[in-house]
């Protein structure tokens, strides 16, 4: 079992190539570079794939669960637990493997790798070449450690790192101030987030005595806490507002858009395999805290139903290819989201993993795109491009495809069983089934007014920059194609019942998800999931012609209808003044804040550490006066006057025998005088 032993190297090999890069990448060339970063996460990906090949050996009675443990961390011995009893706790650094985590583990690494080697040609001619892989090799370091990891503690290791990485990484084009600006606010929002998480993880500690995963599943599933316990709800609740940061939902989702001044190949792996992943992977791998906690489960759906189609209705109008992109992800993480609040986890992790696929290729895609037309993502400058650019077309169009739920690929599956759920659920209701329908077709929508825009129609390219249109270098093309093959087939492996499979995906998560109510769902009749089915693919196929006709065959038709509904148009197009809001109540007053703070830190405690300074000065120098007008008046006076009264014996004491003399006999003479003539 060697892969599994040194399970470790998986994440280690990425952090070996950051430490390369960090420390002495400013000395390799490029290739050098290249040779180093991208060949590391590529035997990780190799040492994955062989970990989870002798992961599946394993015997059934090991329940599919592996663990390495390499050291204890904190054994910080014996407390007393929240109920009274005496707990034990320590937190090791050890590699927790099962299906869920197995997942995880070939969606990053794999994903991962072909975004690296992406990156070659894509940042080929940029400055700081090495820097950028380096902060590449760390983010996927800690997103492995995130998703591997055995514990909660070891989990926000990397959740953190992970926020490390993507500031370092949006803000990688620093002397761009909006660049600069972004990664701040990716940064600060994603703390508020991570803030409840970590409060969640504490209330844990003090309930369970253990962060360990397997400890905390089983203590959940003993049938010490009830159902709608308040503790579970807290818990749960805590840890979502940490989902919402991570994973960009409402209200914390404002970060990820601006997210895309990072360079493109930053904007793949955030999006697609890592970074807004973490939170749907870290309510999923808290499925038996959430089952406890209906109204956390409750709040989840609702939270991610709504984000569905907020961020899906923002997406119709902008014009920023990335941006759409961004708000895309938003929205497909909310999908994922209101799997888990259904209690269809394996339905919410069946679509991260196809979404993986479509979204790192549209994003990429987007990227070749932009590299063609020398730097340019504005849609309404483009267009034309499928004859010019033809691998990337059509790649993306595949892409496409499958996130607007094509019949048949990947998306459709996963996209359909979550709305599947959402209808058949305990967990669900019909209203939620109703906003995921309409987010797909929205989602078709704009992501064919996109490709449209984009590759067909009119070419509205400037004329400086349509001569200099080409293919990218194969080093780009060729993850574009590998990852179009997976946003075609990775949904098969989800094949559904309705269609005569039998979902071998979902079925290799269930020791994870054990949820017997969710059973219910399975025995409801197929005809009505192939119905929801075939309506769902209707209302897509209805987006897909819509945009059809307003942007190939009638180009004039959206501007008019922006213009008869000028308003809504302006909303949508400023994002429902979300971050001005957000300036107005929290920025601004922030700053007020800071600014009368700071007024009383200069006025009060400056103040009166300066005028305690100011009176030791006026003092000191009232002093010195005193001493030298007074002091020093009376003494120079003193010494005036007897200066004045020693004179005449100064004159008289000058040294001299002879004058001495002299002074005697006239002594003498005057007292012989004297003498004479009073006798």
């Amino acid at each position: 079992m060697m892969f599994l032993d040194y399970i470790w190297l998986i994440p280690l090999l990425p952090a070996l190539g950051a430490f390369i890069q960090l420390l002495w990448g400013r000395k390799l060339s490029n290739n050098a570079v290249s040779a180093v970063s991208v060949g590391l996460p590529g035997v990780s990906f190799l040492w994955a794939v062989g970990s989870f090949l002798q992961f599946l050996s394993l015997p059934e009675e090991a329940h599919h669960v592996f663990t390495k443990v390499i050291y204890s961390w904190l054994p910080a011995g014996a407390f007393h637990l929240a109920d009274g009893r005496l707990g034990q706790f320590s937190a090791d650094v050890g590699f927790h493997l099962d299906p869920l985590s197995s997942v995880m583990m070939l969606v990053v690494t794999g994903v991962g790798f072909l975004i690296h080697f992406y990156s070659i040609g894509y940042m080929g001619h940029e400055g700081g070449y090495y820097r950028f892989f380096g902060y590449l090799n760390l983010f996927m370091f800690s997103m492995l450690v995130l998703v591997l990891a055995d514990n909660y503690l070891m989990m926000f290791v990397g959740w953190e790192g992970v926020g490390l990485c993507s500031y370092l990484l949006i803000g990688f084009y620093f002397h761009r101030k909006s660049a600069s600006d972004a990664g701040k606010k990716a940064f600060i929002v994603n703390r508020i987030g991570d803030a409840g998480f970590l409060l969640g993880v504490m209330l844990m500690t003090v309930t369970f005595g253990t962060l360990n995963f397997v400890e905390v599943t089983e203590a959940a599933r003993s049938g010490r806490f009830g159902v709608g316990d308040g503790v579970m709800t807290a818990i749960c609740i805590l840890l979502f507002v940490g989902a919402t940061g991570k994973s960009a939902q409402i209200p914390l989702y404002v970060w990820l858009p601006d997210a895309m001044e990072g360079p493109t190949p930053v904007s793949a792996l955030i999006h697609a395999a890592t970074m807004v992943t973490a939170g749907v992977y870290m309510v999923a791998r808290s499925n038996a805290l959430f089952i406890l906690a209906p109204t956390a489960m409750a709040l989840v759906a609702a939270v991610g139903a709504g984000t569905a189609i907020w961020a899906a209705s923002i997406g119709l109008v902008q014009n920023d290819i990335k941006r759409v992109l961004a708000y895309s992800t938003v929205s497909q993480l909310g999908y994922m989201f209101l799997a888990c609040g259904v209690a269809a986890f394996g339905a919410g992790i069946f679509h991260l993993m196809t979404h993986a696929f479509f979204k790192a290729l549209l994003f990429l895609g987007s990227g070749s795109v932009i590299h063609a037309l020398s730097g340019e993502q504005d849609l309404r400058k483009m267009g034309a491009l499928w004859s010019r650019i033809p691998t990337t077309a059509k790649t993306m169009l595949a892409a496409t495809l499958a996130i607007s739920g094509a019949p048949l690929l990947s998306g459709f599956f996963s996209k359909d069983e979550i709305l599947w759920q959402s209808f058949a659920s305990p967990y669900g209701s019909k209203i939620l089934w109703i906003f995921g329908v309409v987010t797909a077709g929205m989602t078709a929508f704009y992501m064919f007014r996109l490709f449209f825009m984009t590759f067909a129609g009119k070419s509205r390219v400037p004329h400086e920059v349509e001569h200099h249109i080409h293919e990218s270098p194969r080093s780009m093309t060729v993850p574009l194609v590998i990852l179009a093959v997976g946003a075609v087939a990775a949904g098969w492996i989800g094949w559904p019942k309705a269609l005569g499979g039998s979902n071998h995906f979902e079925h290799f998560l269930e020791p994870v998800f054990e949820n017997p109510m969710l059973r219910i769902a399975e025995h409801q009749a197929w005809s009505l999931e192939f119905g929801l089915m075939f309506f769902s693919v209707a209302v897509a196929a209805v987006g897909f012609y819509i945009a059809y006709r307003w942007y190939v065959k009638s180009p004039e038709t959206p501007e008019r209808v922006a213009a008869s509904v000028e308003p809504l148009y302006q909303v949508l197009l400023n994002k429902y003044y979300v971050d001005e809001l957000y300036d107005a109540l929290f920025v601004n007053r922030t700053k007020n804040l800071g600014n009368v703070l700071a007024a009383f830190d200069l006025g009060v405690v400056d103040g009166g550490v300066n005028g305690i300074g100011w009176t030791t000065r006026l003092t000191a120098e009232l002093s010195r006066l005193w001493d030298l007008w007074v002091i020093d008046g009376l003494v120079n006076v003193l010494a005036f006057m007897t200066k004045l009264l020693s004179y005449p014996a100064r004159i008289l004491q000058t040294g001299r025998v002879q004058s001495y003399a002299l002074l005697i006999v006239l002594g003498v003479l005057v007292f012989m005088g004297y003498y004479i003539l009073h006798f």
